[in-house]
């Protein structure tokens, strides 16, 4: 499993089909329950299909969700309003997730905070999710809007910008730590996967108005700026384009340093950056460097390029 940035898309190995006797067993002892039974929730709102979609289950999962789908039950909710897509999306289910959509669950049901399947697949860094709901063929909104106003593409950028700046997680030890977090490099994955399925990098956020662009560059995180710089028709929409006031240039100048900041400058610059634009409040790009030599030097820089800007690469 890997990414190029230069654009390639990639290939993750499906989920194996569960055991035909297994689901043979597991859907007889579904039709051995009292419907009633099979629809109870607990004081969670929790039915025994949410209980099996958590924990991954492929083929009791299965099993239950047909006799779900029988009684017209399907899309039933748990407390926190999450369906049983939703709450194998956020268990990283995607074997799961897949079989549930095969059987029609509502790919754009979402739960009390907004959150699609591909939000929490992009948020939580598990592009399987999101690869199975794009490979279930199943139209989806993909630029749907959680109620933080985010897109699942903003989500998968703040969860990759996140995991720059996290501890590492070493994973499930023997005396039963966490399961490991996603990798950085898996969370660019999800990235890969939403720009795949048509995810508009030019959506902004409902809040502060950013691009993707913005949080990338926002989040001092040199690679996506890269591949999202790189996407077809991107770089001229975006690199000058304002989100209350400021542009990329503006977000990169007012970074506390640190050894990105100067090549996600030189980057803006080279795809058409402005170093003359003004934000809310007038200031310059310049204005917003740190103080020190580090800040000075790109001062330099950004002043020399004002009037002087260059046309942007074309790869």
């Amino acid at each position: 499993m890997g990414v190029t940035l230069g654009g390639l898309t990639p290939d993750l190995d499906p989920d194996p089909e569960p055991d035909p006797g297994e689901l043979a067993a597991a859907r007889a002892a579904v039709r051995a329950m009292d419907p009633r039974e099979l629809l109870r929730q607990d004081e969670e709102g929790d039915t025994l299909l949410h209980v099996l979609c958590a924990r991954g289950l492929r083929a009791p999962a299965r099993a239950a969700a047909e006799a779900f789908k029988a009684l017209g039950q399907l899309e039933l909710r748990e407390h926190r309003g999450k369906t049983p897509l939703l709450v194998a999306a956020a268990a990283a289910a995607p074997g799961v997730v897949g079989d549930l959509l095969a059987l029609g669950a509502d790919p754009d049901a979402a739960d009390h905070r907004g959150r699609t399947a591909l939000h929490l697949g992009a948020t939580y860094g598990t592009p399987r999710v999101i690869q199975a709901v794009m490979s279930s063929r199943v139209p989806v909104n993909v630029e749907a809007r959680n109620f933080e106003g985010q897109t699942p593409l903003h989500c998968a950028v703040l969860s990759h910008n996140a995991s720059l700046r996290a501890p590492a997680n070493p994973g499930a030890a023997s005396w039963g730590g966490p399961p490991p977090a996603p990798t950085p490099q898996e969370r660019i994955l999800c990235v890969e996967l939403l720009l795949r399925m048509g995810a508009d990098c030019g959506s902004q956020d409902m809040k502060s108005s950013q691009t993707v662009l913005h949080l990338a560059v926002r989040g001092g995180n040199l690679a996506l700026t890269h591949l999202l710089l790189r996407q077809p028709g991107v770089a001229p929409r975006l690199i000058n384009m304002k989100a209350h006031g400021n542009t990329p240039l503006h977000m990169a100048a007012a970074l506390p340093g640190g050894p990105t900041q100067e090549p996600l400058i030189r980057l803006l610059l080279a795809w058409g950056a402005d170093p003359g634009a003004r934000n809310l409040e007038h200031d310059l790009p310049h204005g917003l460097l740190p103080p020190g030599p580090p800040g000075d030097q790109l001062r330099l820089l950004l002043k020399s390029r004002r009037g002087a800007r260059r046309p942007s690469p074309t790869s």
